[in-house]
């Protein structure tokens, strides 16, 4: 068995969909199922003896030992996060607390497990800390892209603080000899995103009728990558990564904003067309939010040259199955956009000035 925290939020549900249609190892999930932990992601499972759940909080370290006493899992795969960095720059605290403080429970209640096994179960033991490419800062439009040896130089509350989970983890692999592994990765798209984010949020948006909110002038860059490379990515690192090491995951696929919104708009006139017009009309230029980091690019050659692992799907193919599985769960959005969601939106978006509307 493996334990997955945050299990029921968009890359931990896609990863454990994934790990079952792989294979019948099964799964242990904790998700303390804030916000952004929706059980409908994992409803295909109900009733699979292989997905155990349990409603708990990584930061609860009585709940984390007994688990662990009572599961034996022979990895541990920390996706538990608060990720989005607008609701960090409104609200750092639960980002220290879950990111922070939650990594250090789980990492002592993991030596712990850890330290009490023997022989090949505890050589085969792993802790696996799923991170970002954030923590890197940000890049000029000519620089390098971030690679595992590239300085942290993070510039959010969020990423502060998943850098410093990050370092925890290697901390406890230096100080105390753990089987940690680490993967930092960029931008992910697909199904099952809160619509906070940038891809769910204009495909729900336009949808409803509503204006694109695009930041500043829209020219910040990202690297997507399809959720579902993702979970294959963090497979082959359990599989074969080295201890210790640092692995970078990313999609070759740098796009700015503004174009990915444009593309969005393009793949909804063809698939879910308007009466009348293009949704490319909805777009409107919003306040930027502060410290924006304007470039990110992950360089992911070690991940394909140690472990053999590239992305499958272009942007193209990835960005296009979205927009699909988005068009054909309305009832899913519905569901997710709760009064917590309209609040925080009212919360994000309402004291940004308008800036321009443009077609």
């Amino acid at each position: 068995m493996i334990l997955v925290t945050g299990g029921a939020g968009f890359i931990g549900s896609n990863f454990i969909l994934d790990w079952l249609a792989q294979c019948d190892e099964p799964v242990l999930n904790l998700d303390k199922l804030t916000y952004a932990g929706n059980p409908d992601n994992l409803a295909s499972l109900a009733g699979d003896p292989r997905h155990v759940f349990v409603k708990g909080d990584i930061c609860d370290a009585a709940l984390v030992t007994g688990l662990l006493a009572r599961y034996q899992p022979r990895a541990i795969l920390n996706f538990a996060a608060e990720s989005h960095v607008d609701r960090s720059i409104h609200g750092p605290r639960d980002f220290v607390t879950t990111n922070v403080n939650g990594t250090f429970t789980l990492l002592e209640a993991a030596r712990a497990h850890w330290q009490g096994l023997a022989g090949e179960d505890k050589r085969a033991f792993r802790f696996l800390q799923v991170s970002t490419d954030e923590v890197y800062g940000t890049l000029g439009p000519d620089e390098g892209p971030f690679t595992e040896t590239t300085a942290y130089a993070p510039n959010s509350p969020y990423a502060a603080s998943k850098a410093a989970a990050d370092h925890l983890v290697r901390a406890w692999h230096h100080t105390y000899g753990m089987p940690t592994l680490s993967t930092n990765c960029s931008n992910n798209y697909g199904p099952c995103q809160f619509p906070e984010k940038l891809i769910p949020l204009v495909i729900t948006n336009a949808r409803q009728g509503k204006s694109l909110p695009v930041y500043g002038d829209g020219q910040q860059v990202r690297d997507w990558l399809y959720v579902a490379d993702h979970c294959a990515a963090i497979r082959r690192v359990l599989e074969a990564g080295r201890c210790g090491d640092t692995y970078n995951v990313g999609g070759w696929n740098e796009m700015a904003n503004l174009d990915v919104v444009r593309k969005l708009c393009g793949l909804l006139d063809e698939l879910a067309p308007k009466a009348a017009g293009s949704y490319l009309e909805q777009i409107l230029h919003v306040q930027d939010r502060p410290g924006h980091d304007r470039r990110y690019a992950i360089d992911a050659r070690k991940i394909e040259r140690e472990l053999g692992w590239k992305p499958l799907e272009t942007f193209d193919t990835g960005i296009r199955k979205t927009v699909a599985w988005y068009l054909a769960h309305d009832d899913w959005v519905r569901h997710v956009q709760s009064g917590d969601y309209l609040g925080w939106m009212d919360t994000n978006y309402a004291h940004r000035d308008t800036q321009e509307e443009i077609g």
